[in-house]
């Protein structure tokens, strides 16, 4: 070997070392950087216990809005009592049907799911697995207290009321009956 070989073998060697070097200078500002994010500090080592849940409350109530008394009543200064809401006329929501929802209709079972897009008829709505005519449901609308579905023509397929809390019955068109439950 050379002496200039020798002489070039060793610079290259003395570079490598140069290079591993955990404090190497930083471009443009000097100083050093460590490499890698910083050590995590230990878990805690203790003991875990473990306990019942308590069961959850139950669901609020719908609130009862009371009914101001006959102007005639009013007058005569009698005192009537405030009638209380049923769970078949408490307004229904379109914000409150938004979601999936199981039907019952025909012997069968499928889903229904609502969105709040509008679409013929009302908004859109898909139907997954349905018998009959509820099959054909693909808009859903609110008329008053009732949920009415419909076809992609924008026909009735279905009119349901509520009948207590997530629950609304019905019938179809053609006069079977059907139920939309969560």
């Amino acid at each position: 070997m050379t002496q200039m070989t020798k002489t070039g073998l060793g610079l290259l060697a003395v570079l490598a070392l140069a290079g591993c070097q955990s404090a190497a200078p930083t471009f443009g500002g000097g100083g050093n950087v460590r490499s890698g994010p910083a050590p995590l500090r230990p878990a805690p080592t203790g003991q875990v216990y473990s306990n019942q849940l308590p069961p959850p409350p139950p669901p609020p109530a719908a609130p009862v809005t009371p009914a101001a008394p006959p102007a005639d009543a009013a007058a005569a200064g009698a005192q009537t009592p405030a009638p209380t809401q049923t769970a078949s006329t408490a307004p229904v929501t379109r914000e409150g049907l938004v979601g999936a929802w199981r039907v019952s209709s025909g012997g069968g079972n499928c889903q229904i799911f609502m969105a709040l897009t509008q679409w013929t008829g009302g908004y859109r709505a898909a139907s997954r697995g349905c018998p009959g005519q509820v099959a054909d449901v693909s808009a859903w609308d609110v008329s008053g207290s009732q949920v009415v579905l419909k076809d992609s023509s924008g026909s009735t397929v279905a009119t349901l009321n509520n009948t207590g809390g997530t629950r609304y019955e019905g019938t179809t068109s053609g006069g079977q009956s059907v139920s939309l439950y969560r």
